[in-house]
């Protein structure tokens, strides 16, 4: 399911620079986000009716319990995890490369392991600080590539994509608190319905700016196929797998996986939109995953993990 789920997310850097050509980037990372939010709607419901009538299945998280602290923390998970991740990645991604998106993406994983340290779930040793250190000069080197200047090539892109990257790295800790007490189905329902709350205002702004320029008949099928990819498949489909493999994972294992996705992206990249490969991207994309590695990889670490029974 996570091969599944990292392959998705892998693709949606391609279809998201496909949609591109036929969106603006604030008309498909809301619509994005809206539709997946429809989507959701008629799956929540036939999940809660199929508890309804099966007395005998297990209905714990089935519905949304009154606690405080739950609806403070799904409130949180849709603001970061949907309205800012996924609203950053498609804008980030209209100003910089696949292979560049896809390698600051890669980062995730140290972000998470920092948010758990703090938050005294995780050991931040010695290895795994170099690690991120060697990410982390990953991500100067690309940013490098077109010089270090708020006008380059890439730069602000790369800078909106990382503050996505963070945003969704918050959100993974943060659902590590909820991921056992509700299922799948029900966390992205009320995730996505309180991100798409906060972004239809935008969405209905975009809407009505593309019907006064007469522009919805000129998006052609290939943009409207992007459009649902990104809503059905890489939010609706991979957001279901990522929490329901969330209940049984920590959040900085489940995260690590994430370390795959710059490779898989950038070969995409370079197979099907013919974008160059760069010594800054092979040197950076380089530093990037041998940080990820030394992070994810670690026997003694895997040991102590399952001895506490995490």
């Amino acid at each position: 399911m996570i091969a599944v789920q990292v392959a998705m997310w892998s693709f949606n850097f391609i279809i998201g620079k496909v949609g591109l050509r036929y969106w603006s980037p604030l008309t498909l990372a809301s619509f994005r986000v809206v539709l997946a939010a429809l989507i959701m709607l008629p799956l929540y419901g036939a999940h809660r009716l199929w508890f309804r009538i099966r007395p005998g299945a297990n209905a714990r998280g089935a519905g949304l319990r009154g606690s405080r602290r739950d609806i403070a923390v799904f409130f949180q998970l849709g603001v970061l995890g949907v309205a800012i991740n996924q609203i950053c990645f498609t804008v980030g991604l209209n100003y910089t490369t696949v292979g560049h998106s896809a390698v600051i993406i890669g980062t995730g994983p140290i972000s998470i392991l920092l948010m758990a340290w703090a938050l005294g779930l995780e050991a931040l040793t010695t290895k795994k600080a170099l690690g991120m250190a060697l990410a982390f000069a990953g991500v100067v080197v690309l940013a490098a590539e077109h010089g270090l200047s708020l006008h380059s090539g890439t730069l602000a892109g790369d800078l909106i994509t990382l503050a996505g990257s963070l945003a969704f790295a918050l959100y993974t800790v943060l659902g590590k608190r909820v991921a056992e007490a509700y299922d799948s189905v029900s966390m992205n329902a009320y995730n996505f319905l309180i991100g798409a709350a906060i972004v239809l205002p935008l969405a209905a702004r975009q809407a009505a700016a593309l019907w006064r320029a007469g522009g919805w008949s000129a998006v052609a099928w290939q943009g409207w196929a992007a459009l649902f990819y990104m809503a059905a498949g890489a939010s609706v489909l991979a957001y279901l797998i990522y929490f329901w493999v969330l209940r049984y994972m920590t959040a900085t294992r489940l995260g690590t996986f994430a370390y795959l996705q710059p490779v898989l992206t950038t070969l995409m990249g370079i197979g099907l939109l013919g974008e160059r490969v760069t010594s800054n991207l092979l040197l950076g994309g380089g530093l990037v995953l041998t940080g990820v590695f030394l992070i994810a990889w670690g026997p003694r670490e895997e040991r102590r993990e399952v001895e506490a029974g995490a």
